[in-house]
C-alpha cells in the first residue's frame, strides 16, 4: 500500500511539474526532446504503479529459426553441442570397442618390411631430380631466349621470320623434354609402388610425393613458357600488364636454383617467379603446428587401429554375400569414425602443417582453404576446400581450355576426369587394386554438382540449407565409407591382410 501510494505521488509530481513547465513557457510548444523524455519518465513511472499492464507483445517479429527472420542467429551453442555429441558419441563407441576385442594399438607391431622402407627413402630423394630436370631445360631455354634478345634490337622490336621459325622450333623441343620428364616423373614411382612397395601406407606417401612432384613440374613449365613468348614477343603495353609481383623477379631472372628450391618447398601447385613473403619466421607459432600435426596423427592412428579397422573387418562377410541392409548398416558405422579421421586429417595437413611450412618458408598467402563446412553445393565444395588444387587446375587446365574456345563445361569435364584419374593413381596404385571405385567416386561429382548448383544461387535460406545437406550425406555416408569399404574388401580378397602378404618378407 505504501509502495502505491509513493509511485501515485511520484506520477502525480511529474504530471505536476510537466504542467508547471508548460505554464512558465506560456504558448510555446516543448522539444520533440524534451516531451520524448517526459514521455519516458512517465511511461516508467506508470510501469511501476500498473504492473499488470506492461506491453509484452509490442511489435511484429518472426521467431529466431524461421526463414522470416531478418537476423541470422549465432550457431556457435549448436557447434559446441555436436562437438560434444561427436566425441561422446565416438569416445563411447571406442570404450564398446576396448571392452569387445582389447586394446588393438601396438606401437613394436608393424608391418612395414625392409625392401618397402629402402625403395620408399630412395624414391623419397629421387623425386624432386624431375624437377631439376625441369630447371636445366629451362635454363637452356632462357639462354637461347636471352641471346635471341640481344639480336633483336634489345627486345624493342619483335623477332623476324627466321628467328621465330628458329625459336619455335626450339619452343617444341622444351615442350617435348618437359612432357617426358614430368612423363616419367609419375610412371616410375606408379611402377615401382604398384610392384614393388606392398605396404599400403608407404605407397600411398610416396604416390603423393610423386603426384605433387608432377603437378609442380608441370607448372614450372607452363608458367615459364608463357613468360618466355612475352620476353620475346614484346608488344606495347604487354609487359607493363603483367602481375605486378612478377616486377620483382622478371623473366628471365627467375631461372635459377634458389628460385627453383623455394619453389619445390613452397605450400603452393602453382608456380610464380615471385610470391608475397612475411617478413619473419615465428618459430613458436611454427612448434604449436608442428604439435598439432603430431597429436592429430596420434589421434588418427589410434581411431584407425583400434576402431575402423575392426569395423572394416567386421564388413567383409557382409559384402561377400551382398546382405543389402548389413552393408548400409556397416556404412553408417563407418561412416562416423570416417568423417573424425578425415577432419582430423583435413586440420592436421591444411591448417597445421601447410602453415607451418608456409612460416618457416615466410610464404604470405596463407588461404589454403575456405568455408568449405558451409558449402551450399557440391561445386562450391570442390572450390573450397582444397584452394591449391583448385587454383591449379582453374590455372593450368580450365582457362586455358577456356581460351582455346572450349565450352566451361567441357573443360569442366577435362578437368574433373584429370583429377580422377589422379584419385583413383592415389588410391588403387597403393593398395595394388585399380577397381575405379575412386575414378568413378571423382567424375561422378559431376551430375551431383549440376543437380545442387541451382540449390547454390537461390536466394532463399531454404534452397541453400537443402544443398549444404545433400552435400553432408553425399559426403559422410555415400563417399568415404564407401570407398574404404570397397578398396578394403578388394585387398582382402587379393592379399588376404598385409601380414600375410609380407609372409615372405624379412619384417624391418
Amino acid at each position: 500500500m505504501t509502495t502505491t501510494t509513493a509511485t501515485s505521488t511520484s506520477v502525480d509530481n511529474l504530471q505536476a511539474t510537466r504542467r508547471h513547465t508548460k505554464d512558465n513557457e506560456g504558448s510555446s510548444e516543448p522539444t520533440p526532446e524534451t516531451a520524448q523524455r517526459a514521455t519516458h519518465e512517465l511511461r516508467r513511472a506508470l510501469q511501476k504503479k500498473y504492473r499488470h499492464v506492461a506491453a509484452v507483445h509490442s511489435q511484429s517479429q518472426p521467431s529466431k529459426l524461421s526463414q522470416d527472420s531478418t537476423v541470422a542467429p549465432s550457431f556457435l551453442g549448436f557447434r559446441n553441442l555436436m562437438i560434444i555429441v561427436i566425441v561422446v558419441g565416438n569416445l563411447r563407441l571406442m570404450i564398446e570397442n576396448i571392452q569387445k576385442y582389447g586394446v588393438l594399438i601396438c606401437i613394436r607391431c608393424h608391418d612395414f618390411s625392409r625392401q618397402d622402407v629402402i625403395l620408399g627413402l630412395i624414391l623419397y630423394f629421387l623425386i624432386p631430380c624431375h624437377l631439376f630436370a625441369a630447371y636445366l631445360i629451362e635454363l637452356a631455354a632462357a639462354q637461347q631466349a636471352s641471346g635471341l634478345r640481344k639480336r633483336t634490337k634489345d627486345g624493342t622490336a619483335s623477332p623476324t621470320e627466321d628467328q621465330n621459325k628458329r625459336f619455335n622450333a626450339t619452343w617444341k623441343v622444351v615442350a617435348w623434354l618437359h612432357a617426358a620428364n614430368i612423363t616419367l616423373a609419375l610412371a616410375i614411382t606408379t611402377l615401382v609402388v604398384y610392384f614393388r612397395i606392398y605396404h599400403p601406407l608407404i605407397g600411398t606417401l610416396t604416390e603423393l610425393h610423386a603426384v605433387i612432384v608432377w603437378l609442380k613440374t608441370s607448372s614450372y613449365a607452363f608458367t615459364n613458357r608463357d613468360l618466355r613468348h612475352a620476353y620475346l614477343h614484346p608488344v606495347k603495353g604487354e609487359l607493363d600488364a603483367m602481375p605486378e609481383i612478377y616486377k620483382q623477379c622478371p623473366y628471365p631472372n627467375n631461372i635459377t636454383m634458389g628460385n627453383l628450391v623455394y619453389f619445390w618447398w613452397a605450400p603452393t601447385l602453382v608456380y610464380q617467379p615471385a610470391y608475397p613473403r612475411t617478413d619473419k619466421i615465428r618459430w613458436v607459432f611454427v612448434a604449436k603446428r608442428v604439435g598439432e600435426v603430431f597429436g592429430l596423427s596420434v589421434v588418427i592412428w589410434f581411431a584407425s587401429e583400434q576402431y575402423a579397422a575392426p569395423v572394416l573387418r567386421n564388413s567383409l562377410d557382409k559384402i561377400a554375400s551382398l546382405d543389402i541392409p548389413n552393408i548400409l548398416e556397416r556404412l553408417m558405422k563407418l561412416s562416423t569414425i570416417s568423417l573424425v579421421i578425415w577432419l582430423a586429417g583435413f586440420f592436421a595437413l591444411f591448417q597445421s602443417f601447410l602453415n607451418a611450412l608456409a612460416e618457416v618458408t615466410r610464404f604470405g598467402d596463407r588461404s589454403f582453404y575456405d568455408d568449405w563446412w558451409n558449402s551450399e553445393s557440391l561445386g562450391a565444395y570442390w572450390r573450397t576446400w582444397n584452394k591449391p588444387v583448385y587454383q591449379y587446375f582453374k590455372r593450368h587446365v580450365y582457362m586455358p581450355m577456356v581460351g582455346r574456345g572450349w565450352k566451361p563445361s567441357h573443360a569442366s569435364i577435362a578437368v574433373f576426369f584429370l583429377s580422377a584419374v589422379l584419385h583413383e593413381v592415389l588410391v588403387g596404385v597403393p593398395t595394388h587394386n585399380i577397381i575405379g571405385v575412386a575414378f568413378l567416386g571423382m567424375f561422378l561429382q559431376l551430375p551431383l554438382i549440376n543437380l545442387t548448383a541451382p540449390l547454390e544461387k537461390m536466394q532463399s535460406p531454404t534452397g541453400r540449407m537443402l544443398g549444404n545437406c545433400i552435400f553432408w550425406v553425399s559426403f559422410t555416408i555415400l563417399g568415404q565409407p564407401f570407398a574404404a569399404l570397397m578398396y578394403f574388401y578388394a585387398w582382402q580378397a587379393k592379399y588376404g591382410s598385409v601380414s600375410k602378404r609380407m609372409a615372405g618378407n624379412p619384417v624391418a
